[in-house]
């Protein structure tokens, strides 16, 4: 069957703008009208209907053609468009799996921990579409090192880290104006131990500080303080909440 190519128009919106345009689109004959038209309605933004002539042209084709790949991630990218990013990240992963070797593979995994953040809206809210998506990340890096996708994939990871360390100091912070300050500083800790690049560390530390003083544990807040000092020198508050003792009755 006769093989011709569509390339995409450059800088078609905020998908090239972000993710980089893929590569050339390919169809066979018998798919290329359903696939002409699906791919200029994704082009306009209209993506139900270009989701309909997608999933049409993708009945014409054998699994195994390579079109397939790329089909299967234009669909994908319409569901995810559409708001359906449960079913856009596991769509995204089965192209991956199942056309390992395209070179639509480590874009359809950096999609599938796009479609998987997309579902953690807020820090404070659950994280299981963080964590799903910091996998899928991390799986990209090690699949697929060096490549564009994998790149954007570590900018991801840095955002999402910033979140987590975001959640757990929130929590800290709810436990420690409860006084419930051993829960507190697990929260703490947690901050400065697993998201140490993070701008929430210094400010774990502080409360940190104000957790020991609390409770009395003199070792670990002179401990918490000279860490203070060594590594965020600049923290707002510092001298205040570690003052030149750092004694357990100093305020």
């Amino acid at each position: 069957m006769k093989v011709f190519r569509y390339w995409w128009l450059a800088g078609f919106g905020v998908l090239s703008a972000c993710w980089g345009t893929p590569p050339v689109t390919r169809a066979l004959h018998g798919t290329a009208t359903d696939m002409a038209d699906g791919l200029a309605a994704f082009r306009h933004g209209d993506y139900s209907q270009a989701i309909v002539r997608l999933r049409r042209a993708q009945f014409d084709l054998n699994p195994a053609e390579a079109e397939m790949a790329e089909l299967r991630y234009l669909i994908a990218e319409c569901d995810l468009q559409m708001g359906e990013g449960l079913a856009a990240g596991l769509e995204f992963h089965k192209v991956a799996d199942e056309y390992p070797n395209t070179e639509y593979a480590p874009l359809a995994l950096l999609r599938a921990g796009d479609a998987n953040m997309r579902l953690w809206r807020r820090p404070e809210l659950d994280p299981s579409g963080g964590e799903t998506a910091l996998a899928t990340y991390q799986e990209l890096i090690g699949r697929y090192p060096g490549t564009d996708a994998a790149v954007r994939a570590e900018a991801r990871i840095r955002q999402l880290n910033d979140w987590f360390a975001e959640k757990d100091y929130k929590n800290g912070t709810f436990y420690y104006r409860r006084r419930a300050y051993d829960s507190a500083i697990i929260y703490f800790k947690d901050v400065i131990a697993n998201y140490p690049n993070t701008p929430r560390v210094s400010d774990a530390l502080l409360r940190l500080v104000d957790s020991y003083r609390a409770i009395g544990y003199a070792e670990e807040l002179k401990e918490a303080c000279a860490n203070l000092r060594r590594f965020y020198p600049q923290t707002d508050g510092i001298d205040r909440h570690c003052p030149a003792d750092a004694s357990v009755g100093a305020q």
